[in-house]
């Protein structure tokens, strides 16, 4: 792999960068792989480059498998931060970020840790973990002792917790690749559960809408039609209902308001 001029090689047996990494200066980056990596100080312009071709790249990803570009990426310090440019035919996958293609915009890095993923042949996906550091040159130390931070969830009606565990009851049940039921047939297990309440579509429909308006005023991305690209189908609720699970909002023991009665 090239030398890091200006910086050092990780070993192969290097730990997770997940688990933090010493830096002399706020802004440092990290880049790992399986068979090693580097890590680099700030510096405006400075590249670090990665793919399979391990000679003429600072990170090797993917020696053997030909679907990664020899030159698949890099990372590139520019305006105060590092900036992930994908330079190979495959997409890359940013946690949590999505995917990041050929010739797009940069994606720019935050502090602390940041996964790449890179799908191969044979659905084998390569793994480049990042790590920028912040003022603190890493992550904090064990907090052994230290009071569990509570978890942020929202607050529902009765009526909207029913509601919302019918439409999202795919995901509850970890099924693959779940899509929210349909208004129709959400009102339908709705009004069979409480056949007196007068459950109709419209009035399902106006207890989500109402929920998702009320998390996109505290700032959660994703939950409103000017945000999402046409056509727009199911992604309001899936980014409603991946809300909720991820906050533990809504949790799989949710069930219990539903499950006597079935799917359809």
């Amino acid at each position: 792999m090239l030398e890091p001029v200006g910086g050092q090689s990780l070993p192969a047996s290097h730990d997770s960068l997940a688990r933090g990494v010493s830096a002399p200066s706020a802004g440092s980056v990290s880049a790992l792989s399986l068979v090693g990596g580097v890590s680099f100080g700030p510096k405006e312009g400075r590249t670090v480059v990665f793919g399979r071709n391990r000679p003429l790249v600072h990170v090797c990803v993917g020696e053997n498998d030909l679907r990664i570009s020899r030159h698949q990426g890099s990372l590139v310090c520019g305006g105060g931060r590092w900036w992930v440019h994908n330079l190979g035919t495959q997409p890359i996958r940013i946690a949590e970020s999505g995917l990041l293609f050929r010739d797009e915009n940069p994606f720019p890095l935050e502090c602390g840790y940041t996964p790449l993923f890179i799908r191969g042949s044979q659905r084998r996906e390569h793994l480049l973990e990042i790590f920028v550091s912040d003022a603190g040159g890493g992550e904090p130390g064990p907090r052994h002792r230290n009071v569990t931070n509570a978890a942020v969830s929202y607050s529902l009606t009765g009526s909207e917790r029913l509601a919302l565990v019918v439409l999202g009851q795919r995901y509850l049940r970890r099924e693959p690749s779940p899509q929210p039921w349909t208004w129709e047939a959400s009102a339908r297990l709705l009004a069979d559960i409480e056949p007196d309440t007068g459950w109709k579509r419209r009035r399902v429909e106006e207890l989500v809408a109402g929920v998702r308006q009320r998390l996109s005023r505290l700032g959660v991305a994703g939950l409103t039609a000017a945000e999402v690209p046409q056509p727009i189908g199911n992604m309001l609720n899936h980014n409603l209902i991946r809300e909720l699970l991820l906050t533990g909002t809504l949790v799989p023991r949710d069930l219990a308001l539903i499950d006597f009665c079935g799917e359809d």
